[in-house]
């Protein structure tokens, strides 16, 4: 069961809108399901619309009056059972900060694996590669006409999930989401740690990377106890990764605990974060930076940034705390004086 962060993730999007599609067939098969889902937001104070195109007819008179009663607050659009589903959704809601279309199935690349994030330019190209894994047709089609739309900024983010009990919920309100989101103003934001629910999440972050094997365990206690050493990044002001300062020496620091939200991963934010606290440290007078890992990606990471592999000989006393894990140095470039001194 994943981790819930409501009152963490709830602040980004009240007073906000969600909007919601479901199909006629997947909204019968799924009903209470995605009613509770659209209660939980509204018990937030998150507005929230709900498109579907279950055909006006004697036989479906129960489904009408459960939408009147169980969701007051919730506008309900009905699409004509003649028209396009998704060129209906798609032309009435001309500005929506989170468009969610339920699907069959979530969105999975070649090798099997739920895509989590994409921008517009990402769709366009995998879309070759993974199009024929959309077993909806018409979705399909429809993906060039979302990404229009994003990038003429009518839509923020759109989500498409594959339908299941607690499927929004758990999209919206978890670390790792269950869904494939499409945006592209991110906009991430560099920062120290400034709140207990900051720390929370970032528990949440960690214990993620340690079911993975590459980080030690950091207890809660740790946490409160160092968290003026934390720095978070955020996307819609939601804490999507963080990284641990760590002083060896006047001029050393370690960069540890780099972890990204699952959401977010191979979305350039790991680059963003190791950039920022590279700049940030730099700034504040630090001329080494080293880090202990022996994840691939953070391994690629710091490659591409310039760092190389410490010899055994180079803070042994900080590589004997990390037996038979990599070390990576990297020192940051001086800048020059005018008269050509090195600052």
């Amino acid at each position: 069961m994943p981790r819930l962060y409501i009152e963490e993730y709830t602040q980004a999007l009240k007073g906000k809108t969600v909007c919601i599609a479901c199909r006629e067939g997947i909204l019968r098969d799924h009903f209470a399901a995605v009613l509770d889902d659209i209660k939980l937001l509204n018990r937030q104070g998150i507005k929230t619309d709900l498109y579907h195109n279950i055909p006006n007819r004697f036989a479906n008179r129960k489904y009408f009056q459960l939408l009147r009663e169980r969701l007051p607050e919730t506008r309900v659009v009905r699409v004509p059972s003649d028209a396009d589903f998704y060129t209906h959704v798609l032309d009435h809601e001309e500005k929506v900060n989170k468009l969610i279309f339920l699907e069959r199935k979530a969105l999975i690349d070649p090798t099997g694996r739920r895509i989590n994030t994409l921008t517009t330019e990402g769709v366009r190209q995998s879309i070759s590669t993974w199009g024929d894994l959309i077993a909806n047709t018409n979705f399909k089609g429809a993906l060039e006409r979302i990404c229009i739309r994003i990038e003429s900024g009518q839509y923020d983010r759109v989500h498409i999930l594959p339908a299941g009990k607690n499927v929004i919920k758990h999209e919206l309100f978890t670390i790792e989401g269950c869904g494939t989101l499409i945006a592209n103003n991110f906009g991430e934001r560099f920062q120290a740690v400034t709140t207990e629910e900051d720390l929370h999440v970032i528990d949440g972050i960690l214990k993620l990377y340690r079911s993975e094997g590459y980080l030690k365990p950091r207890t809660k206690a740790y946490l409160m106890e160092k968290h003026a050493n934390f720095y978070v990044t955020l996307i819609d002001d939601i804490v999507v990764g963080c990284v641990e300062k760590r002083q060896i020496d006047p001029a050393t620091v370690e960069i540890a605990a780099l972890a990204i939200s699952t959401k977010f991963r191979h979305q350039r934010v790991g680059l963003f974060t190791l950039r920022a606290f590279l700049d940030t440290f730099t700034k504040q007078g630090y001329r080494r930076f080293i880090s202990l890992t022996n994840n691939p990606n953070l391994i690629k990471l710091y490659e591409e940034l310039g760092f190389r592999r410490c010899r055994p000989t180079e803070y042994p006393d900080r590589q004997a705390r990390s037996p038979g894990v990599a070390m990576f140095f990297l020192e940051a470039a001086t800048e020059k004086a005018p008269d050509g001194l090195i600052l």
